[in-house]
């Protein structure tokens, strides 16, 4: 039988946490044709092309479930300041862009993405967001991306905040424009920047557009007290609550952040079907623990972002780490509950639940046939992971993005020892260094 690429004798984990050795993957059409042992396979396929994994462990790719991809060249500034860094550096950072400066931030970001394991990303937005999915379709990703919608705030400069209309009629434009591109790789979503930015009139309108297009929505979501005191002073609701009474609450919408939930937020925004997504590294240093057990024992469904390289690396083992033991030290140990957040749950995050969050779940998030064939080698003969009395446990407390050696998008090999094939590193490094500094000059930051 012939298929597309057979990724042979790797390691699988079961959802018991148990290890299957000897393992291999075959792909057709850019999707999982069957999971089988490696002996099997070699005999059944007659493959085009075959990646050997070596006794490696084969995840499904990473999904950074809420990021900024245009922040890429901001890495390293908003570390140890004080606020407000959003008036102080995104503002002036974000409305001195050009879209060439879009272009190579765009490219950064999924070079590093695909170096560091993911696969697919939701973009919350920026300005030029057709450079963001011209890079996306050449670099072989996938992406739900939208663009940043704000039609009030005094802080925000035109060209980063418009007209009602004008920002519907740009989000329609982008839409029948990339919906769809990339062999099916990019969906075009609608974007609320936060319910602070945004009118009431906007955010229902969104909605119905939403709707009207049948894609989702990705929004900023009690990410902070001031949100939350902002939507109780001007809309007497808070903001989950608001959002329900404009039409938005429902399963297309992904909500980012999720610090100053409450018990009745939860339970709302659960009963919708809302997902839910953490940026963990973002949080907790400066708004907070979320209430990660508390949506994860209603049934809420969690998805885990880096929320763009400003302050991070964009590592999904890093994130993961930072949501346990923060987790754990904030709502674990007063009550002496030591399993209050399970690694088998956090590694669900790091892909099914990230796949959840951009209406994938369908379709990505685990190693099972009839999936797409978005997969990565982690390279596990390595002393910081092996031997090991439990391989989930280990990986969570002490594996990298840098321990991915392959990457698999759509079916096609985009990543091959650490050698990503679709982007030119060396190029884009440099014209990275280039238009880093000369936003830092344009912009005053």
């Amino acid at each position: 039988m012939n298929c597309d690429l057979l990724i042979l004798d790797g390691c699988l984990l079961a959802e018991d946490g148990a290890v299957l050795r000897g393992m291999a993957v075959a792909v057709t059409g850019g999707e999982i044709t069957e999971v089988l042992p490696a002996a099997q396979a070699a005999e059944k396929y007659q493959a085009r092309e075959t990646v050997p994994a070596e006794g490696n462990l084969i995840l499904p790719g990473f999904v950074d479930a809420h990021t900024h991809t245009c922040q890429q060249l901001l890495r390293g500034r908003t570390t140890d300041e004080y606020p407000m860094i959003w008036t102080r550096f995104l503002v002036p950072f974000e409305g001195s862009l050009t879209a060439q400066d879009v272009r190579v931030s765009a490219q950064l970001a999924c070079l590093e993405m695909i170096k560091a394991g993911f696969t697919s990303f939701a973009d919350a937005g920026g300005t030029h967001m057709n450079q963001v999915a011209e890079s996306v379709i050449e670099s072989g990703m996938r992406a739900a991306l939208c663009r940043s919608t704000m039609d009030m705030g005094a802080a925000i400069p035109d060209g980063m905040k418009e007209s009602c209309d004008d920002n519907l009629r740009h989000a329609e434009e982008l839409y029948r424009a990339y919906q769809g591109a990339g062999n099916g790789r990019v969906d075009i979503w609608f974007g609320l920047r936060q319910v602070m930015t945004c009118s009431p009139e906007l955010v229902r309108r969104t909605g119905e557009l939403a709707r009207e297009y049948h894609t989702g929505i990705h929004a900023h979501l009690c990410e902070h007290k001031d949100e939350v005191s902002f939507c109780l002073q001007n809309y007497k609701k808070r903001p989950a609550a608001f959002l329900e009474e404009m039409g938005v609450l429902g399963p297309n919408l992904l909500t980012a952040h999720n610090v100053t939930l409450s018990e009745s937020d939860i339970t709302l925004m659960v009963r919708r079907e809302v997902k839910f997504v953490h940026c963990p590294r973002a949080n907790l240093s400066n708004h907070g623990f979320p209430k990660t057990p508390r949506i994860l024992e209603c049934g809420g469904e969690i998805g885990i972002g880096c929320d763009g390289a400003s302050g991070v690396a964009l590592d999904m083992f890093d994130q993961l780490r930072t949501l346990k033991d923060g987790v754990l030290a904030f709502w674990g140990l007063p009550v002496f509950d030591p399993v209050v957040l399970p690694t088998r749950e956090l590694l669900k995050m790091s892909s099914l639940g990230g796949a959840a969050a951009i209406g994938r779940k369908d379709s990505l998030g685990s190693v099972e046939a009839g999936k797409k064939a978005d997969l990565i080698i982690i390279n596990i003969h390595q002393p910081h992971l092996l031997p090991s009395q439990n391989l989930a446990n280990t990986l969570l407390a002490g594996a990298s993005g840098r321990d991915v050696t392959d990457s698999v998008i759509n079916g096609r090999v985009v990543m091959r020892g650490r050698h990503v094939l679709t982007l030119d590193e060396e190029k884009i490094m440099a014209d990275s260094t280039r238009h880093m500094a000369e936003i830092v000059s344009r912009a005053g930051i």
